[in-house]
């Protein structure tokens, strides 16, 4: 089980929201397929093509904004599009149960979704930073007053550098593989040859999973390279992995290391794979990010897509994630019924920096950021490490 269950909310006050309506439709039937990534969409999903300042931007969305609710927006990884990094997660049983009660909005980098069209020769693939800068047209557009974003690798890099330019529009950041350096002169050289002399899936391959995973030459590593081969635009595919290996270090330290020091301010989780390629850089943003709101998950027996091969787990985390931010999930199992869920926010009754109970859908609270909330937030104030 998991440690963050250790996460006390004693004292803490419970409002319940009133759902309006459900935001999916009732699942009669288990989702057993949720291996074939490209399944049919759900017909709640919403596909919009956004105008920002960088270019078109394609999105999928589920349900619409209620009270001061905050938005689940997730962002992929290099080689993927959100079908193929994000619906087996989505698609587990307790996850729906979960983000039925949130509006659920997932981004494709640009010309990375499924029948996207060729990007013209000499086109210019936005930098991260302007990858970053495309999301808050994708807020403003849908009207969300902020967002919890779930982001994968690159996605995951995107998703922080988002977090440090508009820290207002971020309420909790779940980051999957992220490594905050950039690449070295000596790396940047390794990758250009071993583009030569690899296929493209192969490269993208090498990077989502880890040696031991693509030498067992898994079933799941078969499906993703057939995937990526053919379901994501190869040569927009090259132009976002070239724009993320030439990306620069994530402007992050730890408060009080230096001066004047940036970090993200909203509660983060870092997750990552036992058997992960990434595990080095995730155990490092760790060391640069602030104690007080993050919660670093390893992931045992998981490899490079702890979404992909451990969703029941990832899903209990991100249960317990949202718990600390004031969010919970109380299901009822009921003999011969079918599960059920509701969301409450819980408020704060006695903290020095928050506001009383009374407001709780009126203005804003962040949970984890003040030192005063300790009391209010049981254990959750301290960066915990999680082996699950």
């Amino acid at each position: 089980g998991l440690l963050l269950q250790e996460m006390t909310m004693a004292g803490l006050h419970e409002l319940r929201f009133t759902e309006e309506k459900p935001l999916l439709r009732s699942q009669d039937a288990e989702l057993d397929n949720s291996d074939v990534f490209l399944s049919t969409e759900d017909m709640d999903w919403k596909e919009h093509d956004i105008e920002t300042p960088y270019g078109l931007l394609h999105v999928v969305i589920r349900g619409s904004p209620k009270g001061n609710r905050p938005a689940i927006l997730t962002y992929h990884d290099v080689g993927l599009n959100h079908k193929l990094c994000f619906n087996t997660f989505f698609n587990y049983e307790d996850m729906q149960e979960i983000t039925k009660h949130f509006v659920v909005c997932h981004v494709d980098a640009p010309g990375q979704q499924a029948g996207a069209l060729q990007f013209p020769q000499g086109y210019q693939y936005p930098s991260m930073d302007q990858l970053a800068a495309m999301l808050p047209s994708v807020v403003q557009h849908f009207g969300f007053k902020y967002v919890i974003g779930i982001g994968v690798g690159a996605g995951a890099y995107v998703l922080a550098k988002f977090a440090l330019i508009f820290p207002d529009l971020v309420e909790g950041l779940v980051l999957m593989n992220i490594d905050s350096n950039g690449k070295g002169w000596i790396d940047w050289a390794a990758a250009k040859l071993s583009g030569l002399t690899s296929t493209l899936p192969d490269t993208v391959l090498s990077h989502l999973f880890s040696q031991e995973e693509l030498m067992n030459n898994t079933e799941l590593v078969q499906s993703y390279r057939q995937q990526i081969g053919s379901v994501v635009n190869q040569f927009n595919l090259q132009l976002f992995l070239n724009m993320y290996n030439s990306r620069r270090d994530l402007d992050i330290n730890r408060p009080g290391t230096v001066p004047n020091a940036k970090t993200l301010r909203c509660p983060v989780m870092l997750v990552v794979g036992d058997n992960a390629p990434a595990e080095e850089g995730v155990v490092e943003c760790n060391s640069k990010l602030d104690p007080t709101n993050t919660t670093f998950l390893k992931m045992a027996d998981s490899g490079g897509l702890p979404q992909v091969t451990q969703p029941g787990k990832l899903t209990e985390a991100f249960k317990y994630f949202l718990q600390g931010m004031g969010y919970t999930v109380h299901s009822c199992l009921c003999a011969h019924a079918v599960p059920s869920a509701s969301m409450t926010r819980l408020a704060r009754s006695r903290t020095a920096s928050l506001t009383s109970a009374s407001s709780v859908d009126g203005t804003r609270q962040r949970a984890c950021t003040h030192s005063e909330s300790t009391e209010a937030m049981g254990q959750i104030n301290h960066t915990m490490e999680v082996s699950c």
